[in-house]
Protein backbone atom coordinates (compact mmCIF):
# COMPACT_ATOMS: atom_id res chain seq x y z
CA UNK A 1 0.00 0.00 0.00
CA UNK A 2 1.18 3.47 -0.77
CA UNK A 3 -0.51 6.56 0.56
CA UNK A 4 -0.77 9.69 -1.56
CA UNK A 5 1.49 12.67 -0.94
CA UNK A 6 -1.64 14.60 0.00
CA UNK A 7 -2.22 12.23 2.94
CA UNK A 8 1.46 12.34 3.89
CA UNK A 9 1.37 16.13 3.92
CA UNK A 10 -1.88 16.13 5.88
CA UNK A 11 -0.29 13.99 8.58
CA UNK A 12 2.73 16.32 8.63
CA UNK A 13 0.43 19.31 9.19
CA UNK A 14 -1.22 17.53 12.12
CA UNK A 15 2.16 16.61 13.63
CA UNK A 16 3.29 20.24 13.38
CA UNK A 17 0.11 21.48 15.07
CA UNK A 18 0.38 18.87 17.82
CA UNK A 19 3.85 20.17 18.69
CA UNK A 20 2.86 23.82 19.06
CA UNK A 21 2.77 25.29 22.56
CA UNK A 22 -0.76 25.54 23.96
CA UNK A 23 -2.60 28.56 22.61
CA UNK A 24 -0.29 29.09 19.62
CA UNK A 25 -1.51 28.91 16.03
CA UNK A 26 0.29 28.09 12.82
CA UNK A 27 -0.01 29.78 9.45
CA UNK A 28 -0.09 28.25 6.01
CA UNK A 29 3.10 30.14 5.15
CA UNK A 30 5.04 28.80 8.14
CA UNK A 31 4.04 25.18 7.54
CA UNK A 32 4.63 25.51 3.81
CA UNK A 33 8.13 26.87 4.37
CA UNK A 34 8.94 24.42 7.17
CA UNK A 35 8.15 21.35 5.07
CA UNK A 36 8.99 22.93 1.69
CA UNK A 37 5.50 22.15 0.36
CA UNK A 38 3.45 24.43 -1.89
CA UNK A 39 1.20 26.92 -0.07
CA UNK A 40 -1.63 25.87 -2.37
CA UNK A 41 -1.43 22.23 -1.24
CA UNK A 42 -1.18 23.20 2.45
CA UNK A 43 -4.18 25.49 1.97
CA UNK A 44 -6.25 22.62 0.51
CA UNK A 45 -5.21 20.30 3.33
CA UNK A 46 -5.99 22.87 6.03
CA UNK A 47 -9.38 23.51 4.44
CA UNK A 48 -10.22 19.79 4.44
CA UNK A 49 -8.92 19.19 7.98
CA UNK A 50 -11.05 22.12 9.16
CA UNK A 51 -14.11 20.84 7.32
CA UNK A 52 -13.59 17.40 8.90
CA UNK A 53 -13.45 18.95 12.39
CA UNK A 54 -9.81 18.14 13.14
CA UNK A 55 -8.53 21.71 13.24
CA UNK A 56 -9.94 25.14 14.02
CA UNK A 57 -9.16 27.97 11.63
CA UNK A 58 -9.12 31.68 12.45
CA UNK A 59 -9.00 34.64 10.06
CA UNK A 60 -7.51 38.07 10.50
CA UNK A 61 -4.88 39.39 12.89
CA UNK A 62 -3.77 36.62 15.21
CA UNK A 63 -5.35 34.13 12.85
CA UNK A 64 -4.05 30.77 11.79
CA UNK A 65 -5.07 27.29 12.75
CA UNK A 66 -4.70 24.83 15.61
CA UNK A 67 -5.80 21.34 16.56
CA UNK A 68 -9.43 21.16 17.57
CA UNK A 69 -8.90 17.96 19.55
CA UNK A 70 -6.13 16.62 21.77
CA UNK A 71 -3.59 14.51 19.81
CA UNK A 72 -4.73 11.44 21.81
CA UNK A 73 -8.19 11.86 20.24
CA UNK A 74 -7.01 12.01 16.62
CA UNK A 75 -6.89 8.53 15.13
CA UNK A 76 -4.31 8.04 12.35
CA UNK A 77 -6.39 5.43 10.50
CA UNK A 78 -9.41 7.71 10.45
CA UNK A 79 -7.29 10.63 9.19
CA UNK A 80 -5.88 8.46 6.39
CA UNK A 81 -9.39 7.38 5.37
CA UNK A 82 -10.51 11.03 5.32
CA UNK A 83 -7.59 12.22 3.20
CA UNK A 84 -7.26 9.34 0.74
CA UNK A 85 -9.56 9.45 -2.29
CA UNK A 86 -9.66 5.68 -2.47
CA UNK A 87 -8.13 2.75 -0.66
CA UNK A 88 -8.64 0.47 -3.67
CA UNK A 89 -5.38 -1.28 -4.52
CA UNK A 90 -6.40 -2.40 -8.02
CA UNK A 91 -9.37 -1.68 -10.25
CA UNK A 92 -10.54 -4.90 -11.86
CA UNK A 93 -13.29 -3.09 -13.76
CA UNK A 94 -11.29 -0.63 -15.84
CA UNK A 95 -11.16 -2.35 -18.27
CA UNK A 96 -13.14 -5.23 -16.83
CA UNK A 97 -10.93 -8.25 -16.32
CA UNK A 98 -12.09 -11.45 -18.06
CA UNK A 99 -11.37 -13.59 -14.98
CA UNK A 100 -13.11 -11.25 -12.51
CA UNK A 101 -15.95 -13.67 -11.70
CA UNK A 102 -13.51 -16.42 -10.63
CA UNK A 103 -10.55 -14.41 -9.35
CA UNK A 104 -9.83 -14.13 -5.63
CA UNK A 105 -7.19 -11.40 -5.92
CA UNK A 106 -9.60 -8.52 -5.40
CA UNK A 107 -10.94 -10.14 -2.20
CA UNK A 108 -7.42 -10.82 -0.90
CA UNK A 109 -6.30 -7.25 -1.58
CA UNK A 110 -9.44 -5.90 0.10
CA UNK A 111 -8.62 -8.03 3.14
CA UNK A 112 -5.02 -6.76 3.11
CA UNK A 113 -6.23 -3.15 2.88
CA UNK A 114 -8.53 -3.69 5.85
CA UNK A 115 -5.60 -5.09 7.85
CA UNK A 116 -3.44 -2.10 6.85
CA UNK A 117 -6.13 0.37 7.92
CA UNK A 118 -6.70 -1.66 11.08
CA UNK A 119 -3.07 -1.20 12.11
CA UNK A 120 -3.27 2.54 11.39
CA UNK A 121 -6.44 2.76 13.49
CA UNK A 122 -4.50 1.42 16.47
CA UNK A 123 -2.44 4.64 16.59
CA UNK A 124 -3.20 8.24 17.47
CA UNK A 125 -1.47 11.48 16.59
CA UNK A 126 -0.02 11.40 20.09
CA UNK A 127 1.58 8.02 19.28
CA UNK A 128 3.26 9.52 16.19
CA UNK A 129 4.95 12.10 18.36
CA UNK A 130 5.70 9.79 21.27
CA UNK A 131 9.07 10.16 22.93
CA UNK A 132 10.41 12.12 19.95
CA UNK A 133 8.55 15.31 20.88
CA UNK A 134 11.67 17.35 21.72
CA UNK A 135 13.56 16.10 18.65
CA UNK A 136 10.62 16.92 16.39
CA UNK A 137 10.28 20.41 17.88
CA UNK A 138 13.98 21.00 17.22
CA UNK A 139 13.85 19.61 13.67
CA UNK A 140 10.80 21.72 12.81
CA UNK A 141 12.33 24.75 14.54
CA UNK A 142 9.24 25.38 16.65
CA UNK A 143 9.94 27.91 19.40
CA UNK A 144 8.45 27.04 22.75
Amino acid sequence: MQLTRYTDYGLRVLVYLALLPKGERASITVISETYDISRNIINKIVHQLGKEGLISTYRGKGGGFELKKHPKEINIGEVVLLLENSMTVIDCNSPQCVILSSCKLQHILHEATNAFVGVLKSYTLNDLIGLERENLIELLEISC
